[in-house]
């Protein structure tokens, strides 16, 4: 088969597509996960250039589905050479504004998707990973600057990184490189309602660009990091937010 065999969670939209976008772009083999996006993930999948791509359904945050879509993605594609894990979840849970009940769900909800989801893929994708293999997470500028409203979110990105660091010692034996993009504000569907509103102008004044990522942008860093030629960047968190946040 031509190409790598790639796994990117989250394909329906956004980061996720324009990173399926730009694999396939360079002849690789693509598994579009989603997970209640059937139709969007279909329209990708016949926009995509090559063949051998498939489609693979599950939601990230029930172990079982975890490994029966991660099992499929390697049967289509007779394994899996890199992993993208893109799939994540937002949800406004200001503190002072929750009880106590409302505070536990934001937290579980998220953690199950975007760390523990996360977690579940790579340990599933790495089964059927041999040397040169590559596991890149998405995470995000909030793991470092916060995210006052939604810190269960900030919470899980700095959890990813954490992961994505310790893996990348752990599995450096085996030839598998594990690095993280970590974007600010980009212009998704996701952050639609935030870039229209009044607030906008002044989301886009952080940066002294004075504007947010394209999805492009982050697709083309992903891909770098998922090359042959980047296994000295395994451990590595690369920030992608224009300058708006410094560490």
């Amino acid at each position: 088969m031509n190409g790598r065999a790639v796994l990117v969670t989250g394909a329906s939209r956004g980061i996720g597509r324009a990173v399926a976008r730009a694999f396939a772009a360079q002849g690789d083999r693509l598994a579009l996960h989603h997970r209640d996006s059937a139709q969007a993930v279909g329209q990708l999948l016949g926009e995509l250039p090559g063949d051998g791509h498939t489609i693979v359904q599950g939601d990230l945050a029930d172990p079982d589905a975890v490994r029966a879509m991660t099992d499929a993605a390697a049967d289509a594609l007779g394994g899996i050479d890199v992993l993208v894990n893109n799939a994540g979840v937002y949800f406004h849970h200001p503190a002072a504004e929750l009880t106590y009940e409302q505070w536990q769900d934001a937290w579980r909800t998220t953690l199950d998707v975007n760390l523990i989801g996360a977690a579940n893929v790579t340990w599933c994708a790495l089964q059927h990973m041999s040397s040169g293999g590559r596991v890149i997470n998405v995470t995000s500028r909030g793991a470092y600057r916060g995210e006052p409203d939604a810190p269960a979110y900030g919470a899980s990105k700095a959890g990813l990184n954490a992961m994505s660091q310790s893996l990348a010692i752990a599995l450096a034996p085996r030839g598998i490189a594990v690095a993280c993009v970590a974007p600010g504000f980009v212009e998704t569907d996701m952050t639609t309602e935030h870039l229209t509103a009044p607030g906008g102008d002044a989301i886009r004044a952080q940066s002294p660009f004075n504007r947010v990522a394209r999805p492009e942008e982050i697709a083309q860093a992903v891909v770098y990091l998922a090359s042959p030629t980047a296994e000295w960047a395994s451990g590595a968190v690369l920030d992608l937010n224009g300058a708006s946040h410094l560490r």
